[in-house]
């Protein structure tokens, strides 16, 4: 999840002043599909962004932390049933958390790490059981950390990259579940906040973008869980943060959106894509609209088509057959900023809460159908 909280709480004082002039721009180009649609779901319990959501093995979401607009900071979580299309609440975390990571793990039970509460950026981690809908602590990382990334390793262990402090770090930490305990491993080349971090079919995890407060970088970087080390791979066209990277069919990595550094003033349209065979960067044509702040608003269907659900009212798939975006049928209510999108059991994927354009976050959901 990433999301920094004083870029946010910045943000939220000019965003009436340029959103209209940097939301919702269409780009006639993209066509509407019909085979997919997006409909209403029930509210959550509580207006959020900047929350997690994570699928758990019996095919219910785990909704945890998030904000409001007026500083309020959760420790709630929620449990959204596709059985019974409904959020209830759940187990609340021993901290308040914005900005946190939630990872699945082998065993089922669900890794919650770092993030913000108010006062600053956290070093705690907790784990989830839903078998006992509890959470217990769980060994601290070494670094405090918010707006990193956490990536499951095929070992099982957690990669921890980057994230912010007091700035941008460049150091990364490794979860064992078997110990519940971080390590360090090596270093990032450069320090990085607001990116992304993707498991490529290699074991390899691919970094891109981010950086420092308003500071993006065009670079990469790729890290080897067998020498626990960080490798310069390339360049994207353009520097990215608060952009969105997921994992095509054939193996490469599609990269979405994001700012240049200007928030909503420098949000783009473009989308690149990273071919894991020649370690290199290739622009791969234009969303509808320009959209940032869509890490987590991002899922791959079960098709291999991948949905970009946040960042304006329409919701869009990219095929990676065609080479093209498609908008889907429906809207939400408005574009939505740091909100959720979660592949179902069945296929459909659970979007959920995220800020609009006046920084009010969003208890609505809705469900995105095949």
């Amino acid at each position: 999840m990433t999301i920094t909280l004083r870029n946010l709480l910045a943000s939220l004082l000019i965003l009436g002043v340029v959103a209209c002039s940097s939301v919702g721009k269409n780009h006639p180009a993209v066509t509407t599909t019909s085979d997919f649609t997006i409909v209403p779901a029930i509210n959550m319990q509580t207006p959020r962004s900047g929350h997690t959501a994570t699928l758990i093995r019996d095919g219910r979401v785990l909704i945890a932390g998030g904000m409001e607009r007026n500083g309020t900071y959760f420790n709630s979580v929620e449990l959204y049933s596709p059985a019974t299309g409904s959020f209830n609440f759940a187990h609340s975390m021993s901290a308040r958390r914005v900005g946190h990571t939630a990872t699945l793990l082998q065993n089922g039970k669900v890794l919650i790490a770092g993030g913000f509460d108010g006062s600053g950026s956290l070093d705690s981690a907790e784990v989830y059981d839903p078998a006992t809908d509890s959470f217990t602590p769980t060994g601290n990382m070494n670094s405090r950390r918010g707006d990193f990334t956490a990536t499951l390793l095929r070992s099982g262990k957690v990669l921890v990259v980057g994230g912010e402090a007091s700035s941008a770090l460049a150091s990364a930490e490794v979860y064992d579940p078997g110990t519940g305990k971080f390590s360090r491993t090596g270093d990032m080349t450069s320090g990085r906040t607001m990116h992304t971090a993707t498991l490529l079919p290699s074991g390899k995890v691919l970094i891109t973008g981010g950086g420092d407060y308003q500071k993006p970088l065009a670079t990469a970087e790729l890290y080897d869980p067998a020498t626990g080390s960080f490798s310069a791979t390339g360049s994207m066209a353009i520097a990215r943060y608060k952009h969105a990277a997921e994992l095509l069919p054939d193996g490469n990595a599609l990269i979405l959106g994001g700012s240049d550094g200007r928030d909503w003033r420098g949000q783009y349209v473009s989308a690149e894509i990273y071919d894991t065979a020649k370690h290199t960067f290739r622009l791969a044509g234009n969303m509808s609209v320009a959209r940032f702040k869509i890490t987590e608003a991002v899922a791959r269907l079960k098709t291999g088509e991948i949905l970009i659900a946040g960042g304006g009212e329409r919701c869009e798939v990219y095929d990676n057959r065609t080479g093209s975006f498609k908008l889907v049928n429906g809207q939400m209510d408005t574009a939505r900023f740091y909100s959720t999108a979660t592949l179902l059991a069945d296929g459909q994927v659970l979007i959920a809460g995220g800020y609009d354009t006046h920084g009010v976050a969003s208890s609505k959901a809705w469900v995105f159908k095949t």
